[in-house]
């Protein structure tokens, strides 16, 4: 007899701040699509979560033994899974070794529940969630690199000045409800934009919409 329960996606969470870490447990095991990996609070623990081979890690960078950076390659080397960073540090040597070092995403651990949540999905789906501030520097290592402009996006199918305006205060840390009002619209238009952006920018979640935007040359901040 065979279940109809739907696969859920297990997740490793590293983080050494006891109360982080259960805001994080809190933020997983409130997904009806995440199930709980197993949690660790330094690199030693992080290394015992790798044999129980989960979908995703949420790392920390700045753990009491050691870096988590350090821990990406070993991640990668033992099996094939995501790694997404969640970290307090925004800085530009920070971001662009953490990715550098292979890691799938880059989240700071401000970002809303709902944007971590969505973050994870991205991942496992084979995106790069970046937190706004992250993708920064990221923007700037591209630059004289690669060309900004994806020649696959045509004028039509940009965005428009509402949805670049909307894009702008999600950079800045904006909520829905504080957009909206910013914006003088409803939550529930708000809700109807992001749609669409995610729809021509084909991502998943507001900061890789940041991200993606600001690759394009869409958005400026």
């Amino acid at each position: 007899m065979t279940s109809d329960k739907p696969r859920t996606s297990r997740i490793a969470i590293v983080e050494d701040d006891p109360n982080l870490l259960d805001h994080f447990i809190d933020i997983i095991t409130a997904q009806v699509d995440f199930d709980l990996a197993g949690a660790a609070s330094s690199v030693r623990g992080a290394r015992d979560l790798i044999r129980l081979e989960p979908d995703l890690f949420l790392l920390d960078i700045g753990l009491p033994d050691g870096s988590g950076l350090d821990l990406v390659p070993e991640i990668r080397q033992a099996m094939d899974t995501k790694v997404l960073i969640v970290t307090s540090f925004g800085d530009r040597e920070t971001v662009v070794g953490a990715i550098s070092a292979g890691a799938d995403g880059y989240l700071l651990k401000d970002s809303e529940p709902e944007d971590i949540a969505d973050g994870i999905r991205a991942t496992l789906d084979g995106g790069a969630p970046i937190s706004a501030a992250a993708a920064i520097y990221l923007l700037e290592r591209f630059r004289g690199s690669a060309p900004l402009v994806d020649s696959a996006v045509h004028e039509s199918d940009g965005l428009s000045e509402r949805e670049v305006e909307l894009l702008n205060l999600f950079a800045r840390g904006l909520t829905y409800k504080e957009a909206a009002a910013q914006m003088g619209i409803s939550p529930l238009t708000v809700g109807s934009y992001v749609k669409t952006v995610y729809g021509k920018l084909a991502v998943n979640s507001r900061s890789e919409a940041v991200y993606e935007a600001l690759k394009t040359g869409q958005l400026k901040l």
